[in-house]
């Protein structure tokens, strides 16, 4: 199915005193559009269009921008600005401020500001606008990532099939797996950790999906991949290449993804056994992974945890072991930003990006996903309908409730509305609209009624009452042909006249 996209961002360019451009085209304020096209494949079509008002500070601004550092005019700035998702704000500070560390001309905040230095002009800073929205808005490979069913592969990245596909809800499980419980009795303070560190990205995350969390000890549960000894390091290593085989064995003692309708994000903490430790990766290059973990595109992550060996051999088995949850929420936390593609591009090195905190995520990486949360979800209500709309072709008798075609209704409506709300900047109620039109659009096309079981084509009938009615009828036929024969030879035959 064709679809033509045109998204709205909402820009607004505020000068602070002594920061404005000797070369503006007309006075302050004054609006600006530009547009640029990105293109999908043939039926799909791009245009993000920037819609940008130039304007000077007003009195509570200067006042919040009259602090020592770039972090505290953010957190000040953030409470006069306007909270619509999907917006930005770009402060020009003069070029002999403060604000910005020396050799940094661009602060990113974690909200949905920045702060650029003045200087060089109108072009100059129109292209440190342009580089500063491929990093806090959408760009075209973030779009073609949501759209990678329509993209030809040899024009997607090779990151593009990784990111996790968008959905209305997901599941979290976090999984300690102990091979050897009679060397290592393991105690991990998940609840707590969950608390202090997931629950606030999670919450973040929540205008996305729903999540739900649980956690679950293995035991005796092994990789199922033999490590190799390595004699120099006496120590035991994980190849690269022997990665994809973890997953299967140890996918199959989770048991989470069978009884699931979302998709399950796994997270694994192993701790070898002792016979197998200490047990490191290694990346493509054959040097060990800092982290010691992996993870895998749509499915989670696991994390090897080596056990201090103690320094005496006999010590009384099975050692206690404190797990470190600050380091293993730390990868884990990386890892579940992979998944949902809020992977940091490189920047320029005149680049300053200020750190989420413990919300995990930046307000504008939240919109970005959003951006391409909603596009994927418009693209994805429309290869459903036209699935449902192929499959009533294909069966000319098949029923349709008033329900089902209500759900329709409501499907198109939904996307409709999320496109007309993405054409003017409202990236919120486009994105409610567009999981409206998926939740819609999947009720219909699963809707029992529509069931193809339920009917069959004419070929079918055929041969399926074609050798019962053939017995009874050839008699019938045979009988009705002896009568017409009959009838004929009466016709033949002369009247007898007395």
């Amino acid at each position: 199915a064709s679809a033509q996209f045109q998204l709205a961002v909402p820009v607004a360019v505020v000068f602070a005193p002594g920061s404005v451009p000797g070369d503006l085209p007309r006075p302050l304020p004054f609006r600006d559009v530009q547009e640029m096209e990105i293109s999908v494949n043939l039926r799909t079509s791009i245009t993000s269009r920037y819609e940008t008002v130039y304007r000077s500070t007003t009195a509570q601004e200067e006042a919040a921008l009259d602090v020592a550092t770039a972090r505290e005019a953010d957190a000040a700035l953030h409470l006069l600005q306007d909270a619509s998702l999907g917006t930005l704000t770009v402060y020009v500070v003069p070029e002999t401020s403060s604000h910005l560390p020396q050799g940094i001309s661009v602060y990113v905040g974690k909200h949905r500001s920045a702060l650029v230095r003045a200087g060089g002009g109108l072009a100059a800073l129109r292209t440190r606008l342009q580089q500063l929205m491929q990093v806090m808005s959408f760009t075209a490979s973030s779009i073609a990532t949501a759209l990678s069913d329509r993209v030809p592969d040899g024009q997607l990245g090779p990151d593009a099939r990784r990111h996790l596909k968008s959905s209305l809800a997901y599941e979290i499980t976090f999984s300690l797996l102990n091979p050897d419980p009679k060397s290592h009795a393991v105690d991990w303070d998940i609840e707590d950790a969950v608390n202090r560190y997931v629950q606030p990205v999670l919450d973040k995350l929540s205008l996305v999906a729903n999540f739900s969390v649980d956690s679950q000890i293995l035991y005796y549960a092994v990789l199922g991949v033999t490590p190799r000894f390595d004699k120099e390091s006496s120590s035991f290593l994980l190849s690269a290449h022997s990665l994809p085989h973890v997953i299967n064995p140890v996918e199959a003692r989770l048991g989470s993804s069978a009884a699931s309708l979302y998709p399950v994000l796994n997270f694994l903490l192993y701790v070898p056994e002792r016979s197998h430790s200490p047990l490191y990766i290694q990346d493509k290059d054959g040097a060990s992974v800092s982290t010691n973990a992996f993870h895998s595109p749509r499915w989670g992550g696991i994390m090897v945890y080596n056990v201090e060996t103690p320094a005496s051999p006999q010590a009384s088995l099975p050692l206690h072991v404190d797990v470190d949850m600050v380091r293993v929420m730390e990868v884990f936390l990386a890892q579940l930003r992979l998944l949902f593609g809020l992977s940091r591009e490189e920047l320029p090195p005149e680049f300053l990006l200020e750190s989420p905190g413990n919300e995990g995520l930046a307000d504008w990486e939240l919109d970005r996903l959003l951006w391409a949360h909603t596009v994927e979800n418009i693209a994805t209500v429309s290869t459903t309908l036209t699935s449902l709309a192929q499959l009533l072709d294909k069966i000319g008798n098949i029923v349709i409730k008033d329900d089902v075609a209500s759900e329709v209704y409501r499907a198109v409506t939904s996307a409709q509305s999320a496109m007309a709300k993405l054409a003017v900047g409202h990236l919120h109620s486009a994105f409610q609209a567009s999981k409206e039109a998926v939740t819609s659009s999947e009720r219909a096309f699963f809707d029992p009624s529509l069931l193809h079981l339920l009917y069959f084509p004419d070929d079918q009938k055929f041969a399926i009452y074609i050798p019962l009615f053939l017995p009874m009828a050839v008699p019938i036929l045979l009988s009705l042909a002896k009568i017409v024969r009959e009838a004929r030879q009466r016709k033949k035959e002369p009247t007898k006249m007395d």
